[in-house]
């Protein structure tokens, strides 16, 4: 059996005007059938002669152009309009003059150089046409020729209306690719954030801990493991995401959850800081993008206390319900430096778009006596 669409797609992949070509020579075979002898376009109604030499040569014209109309269609419009003059001149009316509003729309779709010149030539030789016609002896009044000239530039207009049609597609296209690459691009910046900024911080509290245990070699091997373990996750970590920028990979595989923030609590703590963890309720089944900006959410705000609240008591509340996921990091003030919600706040930003692109609320705000705290609502299953 024939494969449809295997035909389908090697005619697609053929030359344009090997598309076009097989309409053309159907209209030129169809203008020989005796039974549609005088089936074509009339202006100025000179009765119809009958076929001669010359008749198969305007067939040719007429028709056989129609190959080129999407490649070249200046000379497909200049050979028609020869044709089409020849055709109405002796009479002819053959079905291939029905070409001419065909050459008009496919110029006006298109042409790209000199539209406004074609505009005005054919205009201009329209007038020795129907004063041509007319001393042949046509029968057709004025308003006539002037109905059958606002037809040729409605076929005309229906073209330059495919051309816009076509060029604001086009415009539309780029944009959403521009915006699909844009938030790609924000996409891997923000994951990027939340996994070099949480490791590295981490490494770089514990490293700074490990000057002052020079004299205490048990906690100094311990401390220098947890800094090589963390280096570890760092590096894993990005190894999946780089993974995930594969066209073939499962946006869902490996996708940190809920269920991973003990984990990410127990690293915390060993990178110095305490860490009061409390969870309600269970994860839901089909958390999906909501767990994931859970986790993400937590591990910011636990490298903002790391980053600006060392040291200092850090509780960390989960709470799980039918419809949403409740968060809320806070620190006291007792820390090694200034509290403060954020750094640049660029995490914190990139979280509050994530929130809200699922329909929850997110705030960050300083303590009155130190310290700050992080809180959102996430909802689960919302829009994404």
């Amino acid at each position: 059996m024939i494969d449809l669409r295997r035909v389908t797609d090697v005619w697609r992949r053929c030359d344009v005007v090997v598309r076009d070509l097989p309409f053309g020579v159907l209209m030129a075979v169809a203008s020989l059938l005796p039974a549609l002898h005088g089936k074509g376009t009339q202006v100025g109604d000179l009765p119809i002669r009958a076929f001669d030499t010359l008749a198969f040569v305007v067939i040719a014209l007429e028709s056989l152009p129609l190959a080129v109309r999407r490649r070249w269609p200046a000379v497909c419009l200049a050979l028609v309009s020869l044709g089409f003059a020849l055709d109405q001149v002796r009479g002819y009316h053959v079905l291939a003059s029905n070409a001419m509003p065909i050459a008009l729309i496919s110029a006006g779709a298109h042409l790209e150089r000199f539209r406004r010149v074609t505009v005005i030539l054919l205009s201009t030789a329209y007038v020795p046409l129907a004063l041509a016609l007319n001393r042949l002896g046509a029968s057709e009044k004025v308003e006539g020729y002037v109905v059958f000239y606002l037809a040729l530039a409605l076929a005309w207009g229906i073209g330059v209306w495919l051309r816009s049609t076509r060029a604001a597609e086009a415009e539309r296209r780029r944009h959403v690719a521009e915006a699909t690459r844009a938030a790609e691009r924000t996409r891997i910046a923000r994951e990027l954030h939340d996994v070099v900024t949480h490791h590295v911080t981490a490494m770089v509290v514990q490293a700074e801990a490990a000057r002052y245990l020079t004299a205490v070699p048990d906690r100094l091997d311990a401390t220098l493991s947890a800094v090589t373990d963390t280096g570890r996750r760092a590096i894993t970590d990005l190894r999946h995401m780089l993974d995930l920028l594969k066209a073939d990979h499962d946006t869902d595989v490996g996708m940190p959850s809920t269920g991973e923030l003990h984990t990410l609590v127990e690293r915390t703590r060993r990178a110095g800081q305490p860490v009061e963890f409390v969870e309600e309720g269970s994860p839901a089944e089909s958390g999906g993008s909501a767990e994931f900006v859970t986790y993400r959410v937590v591990q910011e705000a636990l490298t903002n206390a790391l980053k600006h609240a060392h040291g200092s008591p850090t509780a960390v509340r989960v709470r799980h319900g039918e419809k949403e996921i409740s968060v809320e990091v806070s620190t006291g003030g007792s820390g090694s430096r200034a509290a403060s919600p954020g750094g640049s706040g660029r995490g914190l930003a990139g979280l509050r778009e994530r929130v809200e692109a699922l329909g929850g609320e997110f705030s960050a705000d300083r303590r009155a006596g130190g310290g700050f705290v992080v809180r959102a609502r996430i909802p689960v299953g919302g829009r994404s």
